[in-house]
């Protein structure tokens, strides 16, 4: 595949044009390449040099990423960031980023990955952050404990960030904006949820949350944006002749 085909089917899928003004980051392709064939692809959540390099040493022509290296303003190419892209150059590695589309598509997004994990039920959007609901919320058919869905999103042998007990015991109805989206505790409340998942912690909403009798999860950054990834992933090693590659490099955080 072509890297232009490549981009225009990525741009298509996702509805990157339509969602970009909403979103700080470069949506697409952030650093080109002086091949356009392309014959693998690396996926992993965030761009950094260890991920360049694990994509380089499998011999990947592109990487995706769901954390880019620009976010709504110029930057000087000194430091890490000049590192980082005089790598990419060297070795011919494309880099694609896709932020907020990949957070709420409806098919391969990180927060419709946590609901179809958890088997969530009458699945519709939910969390509104510019103008557009980016998380989905839904119900569980058997009610479930904190502990079980949160062992469920991070592993059996992976704690959260942290967590917030203040709502009911037993959770039947569950709010997910995966990443750093602590704000939007105030409309799981205002929806009367039993629980919102996302991914950062925040001493802001420590007081609201116990207020408001939520349950909150903050199952970590990491934990909760790896779905799209898989994802996506899944779909371009289905619909393609692409091979693919799954990076892993976990924060716990």
């Amino acid at each position: 595949m072509l890297l232009r085909d490549f981009d225009k089917m990525i741009r298509e899928f996702l509805d990157i044009d339509r969602i970009d003004p909403s979103d700080v980051s470069l949506n697409g392709l952030q650093v080109s390449r002086s091949k356009e064939e392309l014959k693998t692809i690396a996926f992993a959540v965030d761009a950094s040099m260890e991920s360049f390099k694990r994509a380089h040493s499998r011999n990947a022509d592109l990487l995706f990423v769901h954390h880019g290296l620009f976010w709504g303003r110029p930057y000087k190419l000194t430091g890490s960031l000049y590192n980082r892209i005089r790598f990419l150059i060297k070795n011919d590695l494309a880099l694609y980023g896709v932020h907020l589309p990949l957070d709420m598509h409806r098919e391969t997004g990180n927060n419709i990955g946590i609901a179809k994990m958890l088997n969530l039920e009458s699945i519709e959007p939910f969390g509104e952050y510019h103008g557009l609901k980016i998380g989905y919320r839904g119900l569980l058919s058997s009610g479930k404990t904190m502990d079980e869905i949160t062992k469920l999103i991070t592993g059996q042998n992976t704690e959260p960030v942290t967590k917030l007990a203040f709502g009911p015991e037993i959770i039947k109805s569950i709010g997910i904006v995966s990443g750093g989206a602590p704000e939007i505790v105030t409309q799981a409340i205002d929806e009367n949820l039993d629980l919102y998942i996302t991914g950062d912690a925040s001493h802001t909403v420590y007081h609201e949350s116990m207020e408001g009798r939520i349950n909150v999860l903050f199952a970590g950054h990491y934990a909760t944006e790896i779905w799209g990834i898989k994802l996506i992933r899944e779909k371009i090693e289905k619909e393609t002749d692409l091979n693919t590659i799954f990076i892993d490099i976990p924060t716990g955080l």
